[in-house]
């Protein structure tokens, strides 16, 4: 039974330090990219970046080209060639991945100098790319349309595409994403480096979350509050919510100097490569401060809600179809009543939502060393929101091993978060269940009182 009970929250976790990548773990990606290619028949990938859409870029060289965008050329045979603009072309060398620096000012910032006397095509062709059969074109999307060829839509800017048509008039050009994000990608599973690499952000985004929560009072501005929303200088991977009251007011998607209001509709995210954490309620401290209304918010949205979360979390398993995950959130909170439409979970990464196995008739396997979002969005007419989107990490004995011997101070934290999430919040987890901070399925929905949160009874 779901109530909604004082009780101590979670720890806010210190001493967070980031995890660089190893040069094996960078090896590794490059060697299970390079036979993926092998197997799909590809002579060799055009991968594009700019900030937003980077990840599988920066999966290979270790940077997103800012500002700026850039291409990555990889052959089967792990010759590669870093397409960069003016200001990035120094990065060539400090790139993870030993490669051949072209310099493109078309990839640079507008009316930047363009004191080069080639074409797009021209320079393209420095490359090595004439003679190749099969190009995969890999932008930042692994389209799965049932209408159209998946194959053949391509999300890099046409100005390249249409360079890469003209020097290989005969090559077969396919969109390649899958090969990083779809089924079996090989970016949809992490080893112990990555997990601890992706465990920083994640618990960063908790820790921020839990303060900003910690700072929600009547008076307090949008600002004020989401000022706690970031922290320690790292870049978010989502836009931050910080919102009270109606959103999207002449369009804004952005804190400002809105203050909180009681009965307000309250809306917080924030995240950091590895994780997201997301939380809705309102500006209330009882029942009785709700709109009259909505006086049954409880019932009628938060605790069906958090019973989703729960099942959620029990649920899933190494070994499962993503179906099986998807028809039980179906089961316990049905779409047409609550209204939510996404996959209720995904994998997450560098990027906040990278893809999702979690789909109606999904046969794709969940795995060890997948890194979820638990990302359940209901919808309910006549009622605010309900978030406590956060994540968990996937690992089977060994990897929970690997993990333990190697990052024992994460490993730590790891198991704190699973005592809570088991002890204090009444959720039972596998052994296989890491959660990514300690904000994992904390949820307290009158947000003015910070000792009522749910739990399980």
């Amino acid at each position: 039974m779901i109530q909604l009970t004082k009780f101590n929250p979670p720890t806010l976790e210190e001493n967070l330090r980031p995890v660089g990548l190893t040069d094996d773990t960078m090896a590794q990606r490059r060697q299970e990219l390079l036979d993926k290619m092998t197997q799909d028949n590809f002579d060799c990938l055009i991968i594009y970046a700019d900030l937003e859409h980077g990840s599988n870029f920066e999966y290979l060289t270790g940077f997103l080209p800012r500002f700026e965008e850039a291409l990555l050329v990889l052959h089967k045979d792990g010759k590669a060639y870093l397409v960069l603009g003016n200001e990035n072309l120094n990065k060539a060398d400090k790139a993870r991945l030993k490669a051949e620096a072209v310099h493109m000012p078309h990839l640079s910032l507008p009316n930047q100098p363009m004191n080069t006397q080639e074409t797009v095509e021209e320079i393209l062709s420095q490359c090595d790319l004439e003679h190749t059969q099969k190009i995969g074109l890999v932008g930042w999307k692994n389209f799965t349309s049932t209408k159209e060829d998946n194959y053949q839509l391509f999300d890099l800017p046409h100005f390249l595409v249409h360079a890469v048509q003209s020097l290989c008039p005969k090559a077969i050009l396919e969109n390649a994403t899958r090969l990083f994000i779809g089924e079996n990608g090989v970016r949809t599973t992490n080893n112990a480096n990555e997990f601890a690499h992706y465990e920083f952000g994640a618990a960063l985004a908790g820790r921020c979350m839990l303060n900003a929560m910690n700072q929600i009072e009547l008076g307090k501005s949008e600002m004020e509050v989401a000022r706690e929303l970031s922290g320690l200088g790292q870049a978010h991977n989502v836009v931050t919510i910080m919102a009270t009251g109606e959103r999207f007011v002449k369009a804004n998607i952005y804190p400002n100097d809105k203050v909180i209001k009681k009965g307000d509709k309250l809306s917080l995210t924030t995240g950091y490569k590895g994780g997201l954490q997301s939380r809705g309620g309102y500006a209330v401290s009882q029942v009785s401060d709700l709109p009259d209304e909505e006086k049954d918010y409880l019932s009628a949205v938060a605790k069906p809600y958090f019973n989703a979360v729960k099942t959620w979390l029990e649920a899933i398993k190494i070994g499962m179809q993503g179906q099986e995950l998807y028809n039980k959130i179906e089961e316990v909170l049905p779409q047409e009543k609550y209204g939510w439409t996404l996959n209720p979970g995904h994998l997450s990464a560098d990027e906040e939502w990278m893809s999702s196995p979690v789909y109606p008739q999904s046969t794709e396997s969940i795995e060890s060393g997948m890194l979820f979002q638990i990302d359940i969005i209901p919808s309910v007419s006549g009622y605010g929101g309900v978030s406590c989107e956060s994540g968990i990490f996937l690992a089977d004995a060994q990897l929970r091993q690997e993990i333990k011997e190697a990052y024992p101070d994460i490993w730590g934290r790891v198991q704190e978060r699973r005592a809570y999430i088991q002890n204090e919040l009444g959720i039972t987890l596998r052994d296989e269940i890491l959660p990514t901070s300690s904000a994992t399925a904390y949820l307290r929905p009158f947000m003015l009182d910070k000792t009522l949160a749910f739990t399980v009874k």
